[in-house]
């Protein structure tokens, strides 16, 4: 936090945006949350939703203020906790416009998104970001095994603050895997069943033995 700011919450709750709650009322209700305090660490709950996570939304803004929100993905858990308020991952390389780069070099500040469409929950995590290039080890330490993808640098996000929503308006989805997955198990439990039942079948068919 800044020297400006009271609570962790203020990284988002700025003077203008409180001056609207307390016009629209819904102050008051906030004034209590940000008492009881945003989270400014990896708990127990955070590294379990991360290391299930496979695709994340990243922004970022130029030093004029122009955003530019980018899609990160890769294998469950390739956004890793480095410690208690660090997470790290590894910067594939793409379609080399290099927008968020270029605003990390003159705006640190920086925002990951985290959707979970299938149980409906998301995390929001404030805080400021800078680019590692040329630390091969680090690099390393941070690509997901077996991936198909060229690591090009790594990105460290440094937290400010985070915290989650309600699941209304959510839409549920799934992966396509998880899906697959799900008919698979389905299909062959179809198929024992079919196949016990046409062994009951011939069971009940053969004639019985007279004495």
């Amino acid at each position: 936090m800044t020297a400006a700011q009271t609570y962790a919450s203020d990284v988002a709750f700025t003077p203008a945006v409180k001056s609207i709650q307390t016009r629209k009322g819904s102050r008051e209700g906030y004034a209590h949350s940000e008492q009881r305090g945003w989270r400014t660490e990896v708990d127990e709950n955070l590294a379990a939703f991360l290391a299930d996570a496979n695709s994340f939304y990243f922004a970022t803004a130029s030093a004029d203020g122009q955003p530019y929100i980018q899609h990160r993905g890769g294998p469950k858990g390739f956004l890793k906790v480095l410690d208690r308020q660090t997470l790290a991952f590894t910067d594939y390389a793409g379609n080399r416009q290099y927008i968020t780069q270029g605003n990390l070099s003159e705006n640190p500040k920086a925002y990951i998104f985290v959707m979970d469409y299938a149980h409906r929950r998301r995390v929001k995590i404030w805080g400021e970001a800078r680019v590692v290039e040329d630390d091969e080890a680090l690099t390393t330490s941070l690509m997901p095994k077996g991936y198909r993808a060229r690591p090009e640098q790594v990105i460290l996000f440094k937290i400010a603050a985070w915290d989650t929503n309600c699941p209304q308006h959510i839409p549920q989805k799934f992966d396509a895997p998880d899906v697959a997955a799900a008919l698979a198990a389905r299909d062959q439990r179809i198929a024992e069943l079919e196949a016990e039942v046409a062994a009951l079948k011939g069971k009940a068919s053969l004639p019985s033995s007279e004495s």
